[in-house]
């Protein structure tokens, strides 16, 4: 029985040395170098080749090397049978929040404004807004959605929720459906994105829901490139409606050269790092899932392929 790693763009060495660390008897092989694909039982990926997986005739169970498993659906060959599992890690909610905490601290501060008035030399001072009368709006109440919504309530702002569901968390006042998404947006100030990516939240930052915003809100996306329509929050931006977008994620990753983003002063853009699992602290409940499904018994952190979460 093997577990095979299927990566594109993560080194999978120390994840290897991670597993092995726990267990030395476990069998380890790396794609796409695998010696007897018939033995993997046990795939952790992430953004694998398309198709790769149907190389694996006694695959059992899928695990992303992450939170999100859309990497996972984007292939059209991907077997919806199988169980899928994915990474819940206390590590990588306490680091997203702590990316959050930076980007709102730096529109809240105005940090923005002070960055532009460097630029022209110009002495002034800013008069923000008081934390509890900012509204940080959170897309996406999930594990890491509930965590940082939870401690920017603890540290006075006013936080609002928006998900598919209705949420109950102590401090933030939850929306949920279509039905109320705009009267969530009617509200606020700071907008984060840590939506799942499924059929039905592709494309949800457009202009549309943008110009629900009160003018001269901010944006945050942390969750993935394809929620917003890029074209859009150039307009968005150009127009006012948005003062300013801290983007972590994009469509097409590394970002392009040529995209106009690099060179648009109102956006602040980082290589998709809010949150990266330390291989050391997931091993253990890979570790666990692998052993859960070699007994025949119930995983941790399954997911529905077919909701996308």
């Amino acid at each position: 029985m093997t577990i095979s790693i299927i990566c594109t763009n993560k080194d999978p060495k120390p994840w290897v040395a991670a597993l092995r660390a726990l267990d030395p008897t476990l069998d380890v092989q790396i794609w796409p170098n695998e010696s007897r694909k018939a033995d993997v039982e046990f795939a952790l990926c992430w953004n694998h080749p398309e198709g790769v997986l149907r190389d694996y005739p006694n695959l059992r169970c899928i695990c992303s090397m992450g939170a999100g498993i859309d990497h996972l659906l984007n292939d059209d060959f991907f077997p919806k049978d199988l169980p899928v599992i994915r990474i819940i890690d206390p590590l990588l909610a306490q680091s997203m929040y702590e990316y959050l905490h930076t980007a709102v601290m730096y529109y809240f501060r105005d940090f923005d404004i002070y960055k532009a008035q460097q630029y022209q030399s110009n002495w002034k001072q800013q008069s923000p807004k008081a934390i509890a009368h900012t509204t940080i709006g959170v897309m996406g109440l999930g594990k890491l959605g509930e965590y940082s919504a939870s401690k920017f309530s603890k540290i006075g702002f006013n936080v609002i929720g928006w998900s598919r569901t209705q949420k109950t968390i102590t401090g933030v006042k939850s929306y949920a459906s279509d039905r109320q998404l705009g009267e969530f947006l009617s509200q606020v100030d700071i907008l984060i994105c840590l939506l799942p990516l499924t059929n039905e939240t592709r494309g949800i930052l457009n202009l549309e829901n943008i110009n629900k915003l009160p003018f001269g809100a901010c944006l945050v996306n942390v969750a993935r490139g394809e929620h917003l329509i890029d074209e859009d929050l150039i307009t968005a931006l150009n127009e006012g409606q948005l003062r300013g977008a801290c983007l972590d994620v994009f469509r097409e990753e590394p970002l392009s050269q040529m995209h106009p983003f690099w060179q648009n002063n109102k956006i602040l853009l980082t290589p998709h790092c809010s949150s990266i699992t330390d291989p050391n602290s997931v091993a253990p409940q890979i570790l666990k899932n692998y052993r859960l499904m070699k007994s025949g018994q119930a995983l941790m952190n399954q997911v529905d392929p077919f909701r996308g979460y």
